[in-house]
């Protein structure tokens, strides 16, 4: 991290740019050392981050590699906050929201039939899991 020009705290900006739910969350976060500021591990929420910084940290299944723009004054809109970063990830590895459409099959019950009996739901989890 550089020495020069106004910084903020580094959980500050973590939630100011959406990727924490709360500004507790991002420091206890910041407390686990997963967090790297220009390649330097980052160990305290109080250490500033300025722009051009580049910050490397898991999160997700994904990692996010993310380039600071501005420093932002306020948590503010998702298209406000997406301003505050460059996203510097190649695509195929940026998050993607789940498909929900290829759910488990449901197994189809007569309506009025019942709770099924016990070998009845047992036949319908080798079923779902593929079994005879």
């Amino acid at each position: 991290m550089t020495d020069a020009g106004p910084g903020l705290r580094i959980d500050k900006w973590l939630w100011y740019a959406r990727l924490f739910k709360s500004r507790t969350l991002a420091a206890k976060f910041c407390e686990t050392g997963r967090l790297r500021v220009n390649g330097t591990h980052v160990a305290k929420a109080h250490a500033l981050v300025r722009p051009a910084d580049v910050l490397t940290f898991p999160l997700g299944p994904h990692v996010r590699v993310l380039r600071v723009v501005a420093l932002g004054t306020r948590r503010g809109p998702a298209p406000e906050a997406r301003r505050l970063y460059e996203d510097l990830a190649p695509s195929e590895t940026r998050p993607r929201p789940e498909r929900t459409d290829a759910a488990t099959p449901v197994a189809m019950r007569a309506p009025g039939s019942g709770r099924p009996t016990k070998a009845q739901r047992r036949a319908l989890d080798r079923w779902r899991d593929g079994g005879g």
